[in-house]
């Protein structure tokens, strides 16, 4: 019989179905790194989000068969010391594709066509007292006909410009920041010349070393005014301080996050104040469509019954 535990079921808004083999699943809500030896130092097979697992954990969990992740990021995961220790790791890849582009294409859509500004005037009373039967302050732009600039030409890079292409939107992939213009490869275009050429900025690449803060203030300097940044990615890809600074001093036009660097976030991060313009926040949320969601779970049980059907004489 196999040992489960979940231990961050929270983070799933959908409930698993039953597996089909003999086990004992554990299920905990949240589980702190305080917590994650006592309820793990059991388990054959863990099930998690968001938990991290260094080496020093993972070497004191000699039972641990197996990491299942309700995710397709890793980084949570030392998967060297995995390697070493020989726990399988799993993780689900392709689940949200469509559902992280449609929120992103969605916030482009808000703040392109000013539906915040627009709701908001209406609030105020500005639509109602106007002498006429629209009324309109400051520019509203169409999405087709626009430049996108993808970072990132994995899966979610591709169903993005796939999206993009659709409606109108000319795509422009980001060869990596420190490529010299000429090494870019077929197929990509050079950084820089993405920054200034795009209407949209829109992230869809990993957390890596090299990516840490990839969005600075010289970053934004050099996208056009008009510009928006999208970042549905991972919160730390970008310098909060920095996109801050450019929002206040009207280097791009707007932004839109689904992602913060730390998160939940605290109350001291800049991008929560409440007088930046154009700028649309959401709780990462971007993944989790209904659809996604049934594909996470049947994807995540598939694989724990297949490393249990490999692993059974």
């Amino acid at each position: 019989m196999y040992n489960i535990v979940f231990l961050d079921s929270a983070t799933m808004p959908k409930p698993f179905p039953k597996f089909h083999f003999p086990h004992q699943l554990t299920t905990y809500r949240l589980t702190s790194a305080q917590q994650a030896y006592e309820r793990c130092k059991d388990a054959d097979i863990i099930i998690t989000n968001k938990v991290v697992f260094n080496r020093d954990l993972l070497s004191h969990l000699p039972k641990l068969k197996l990491i299942a992740l309700t995710a397709t990021g890793m980084n949570n995961i030392d998967l060297k010391a995995s390697e070493d220790l020989g726990i399988l790791v799993k993780n689900v890849a392709g689940y949200s594709n469509r559902s992280v582009t449609e929120h992103a294409l969605g916030m482009i859509f808000c703040l392109r066509r000013r539906f915040l500004d627009f709701h908001q005037d209406i609030q105020a009373g500005k639509w109602q007292n106007h002498p006429q039967f629209c009324f309109f302050e400051g520019d509203m732009l169409d999405v087709a006909q626009s430049t996108i600039g993808i970072v990132g030409k994995g899966n979610l890079g591709q169903t993005m410009a796939s999206l993009a292409t659709n409606i109108g939107m000319k795509v422009l992939f980001a060869e990596h920041k420190n490529v010299p213009m000429d090494q870019c490869r077929e197929g990509y275009t050079p950084f820089s010349t993405v920054l200034a050429q795009s209407d949209i900025i829109s992230l869809h690449c990993p957390l890596t070393s090299e990516t840490q803060k990839l969005m600075g203030l010289d970053e934004f300097k050099k996208m056009k005014k008009s510009a928006l940044f999208i970042n549905t990615g991972r919160g730390p890809l970008v310098d909060e301080n920095a996109l801050a600074i450019a929002l206040k001093s009207g280097l791009i036009a707007g932004a839109g996050l689904d992602v913060l660097s730390t998160e939940p976030p605290e109350r001291s991060n800049p991008l929560l104040d409440p007088s930046l313009p154009n700028l649309l926040l959401t709780p990462h949320v971007a993944w989790g469509s209904e659809s996604s969601l049934t594909t996470l779970v049947e994807k995540v049980v598939a694989n724990i019954e297949n490393f249990v059907a490999k692993n059974t004489d």
